[in-house]
């Protein structure tokens, strides 16, 4: 037999080229295995057994590659976004990741690490297997706007929570003019004015839209604007909280008693540094400081002492960023012109301020 192949002395299965091939030796129909391959559970038990009995009798592997290039449409959504182990982020991706599940696409979630090189990874690994769309929370400042641009060029792209101009037919995210402004005027009507607690050099552009956001508010207010800016770049942002909070206090360098800081992260670390200090946080005559954060942080409501916090509609952003990818996957069409929407933050008060 011409195709057989000896190895260490026996006889094995002949190497499979293609379906067609594994089609003839299995005797299952190629509309059936296309069928189990891209999905198992679409066939019955019975007939996933025998494909998998063939599977594992004959030295078989599907190009998927080549699968998915012969299809027009295939059913697979990427999910980017920055940081996997960081909450805020997990709980957006979820929503997204329902909402993507929910409309009878299937989702593939993947990480960034905080890491630019990562992220195109990433991307160029979806384009491997040919995916319908994707849903990207970029890196934002350390991102590579060209290479990013190269992938949404042939890829239908949505952004979301982060925005780089030009970058994806679409950006979905919340406006922080909004939401600064919001908390900003909460702050000054009770108590004094806040100092900007923030990355000198911070990753994501929301960070720079919060600063020009909160010296806008503060001049419209009457006041001069206070920024503290802690040295540090990346993701640790609690560790860069707690360390430039550590010091500041120590020093007593703060130029507020009321330090509303870049995002809840930052704060989370800043609390943490002024327990440990002794200072007590909150309002009321017996408390030395108040601290308000951004971003309804899943750990916002159970730090000590709660942080008050602006809340993004996370299940908002979700949904109308899937529904832009969805409304261009089934269309076969792109916007002509680039899309974006945001959405007003809601202030939520607790126990820090």
């Amino acid at each position: 037999m011409k195709n057989e192949r000896r190895v260490c002395g026996r006889m094995t299965e002949p190497k499979i080229k293609n379906m067609e091939e594994f089609a003839a030796v299995s005797g299952i129909s190629r509309p059936t295995l296309s069928k189990y391959f891209n999905d198992p559970s679409s066939v019955r038990r019975s007939t996933r057994t025998r494909i998998e009995s063939a599977l594992e009798k004959f030295d078989y592997q599907p190009n998927f590659y080549a699968m998915n290039q012969n299809r027009r449409l295939t059913k697979n959504i990427g999910i980017v976004i920055p940081y996997m182990a960081d909450p805020f982020f997990a709980e957006i991706a979820r929503n997204v990741e329902n909402l993507v599940l929910d409309a009878g696409y299937r989702p593939i979630l993947l990480g960034s690490h905080g890491d630019p090189e990562q992220e195109i990874e990433n991307l160029e690994n979806l384009r491997v297997i040919k995916p319908a769309g994707v849903l990207l929370a970029p890196l934002g400042r350390v991102s590579d706007p060209d290479r990013l641009s190269a992938f949404c060029a042939d890829v239908p792209t949505v952004l979301f929570d982060a925005n780089i101009e030009n970058v994806g037919e679409a950006f979905v995210g919340s406006d922080n003019m909004q939401s600064i402004g919001l908390m900003v005027d909460y702050l000054c009507e009770t108590g004094e004015p806040p100092a900007f607690f923030e990355m000198k050099s911070p990753s994501n552009p929301n960070a720079l839209k919060r600063r020009s956001a909160y010296v806008y508010a503060m001049e419209r207010l009457g006041h001069a604007p206070l920024l503290l800016q802690a040295p540090g770049e990346g993701w640790d942002f609690e560790d860069i909280g707690f360390q430039e909070g550590s010091r500041v206090i120590s020093e007593r360098n703060l130029p507020s008693d009321t330090i509303l800081c870049s995002n809840d992260r930052l704060a989370i670390g800043f609390l943490s540094a002024a327990y440990q200090l002794g200072l007590r946080v909150g309002s009321g005559a017996e408390s030395a400081l108040r601290v308000a954060g951004h971003d309804d942080h899943p750990f916002s409501r159970y730090t000590c002492p709660t942080l008050t916090t602006i809340a993004q509609d996370y299940e908002a952003i979700a949904r109308k960023s899937a529904q832009t990818l969805f409304g261009m996957i089934e269309s076969n069409a792109r916007p002509v012109s680039r899309i974006e929407t945001v959405f007003d933050g809601n202030l939520v008060r607790r126990g820090s301020a």
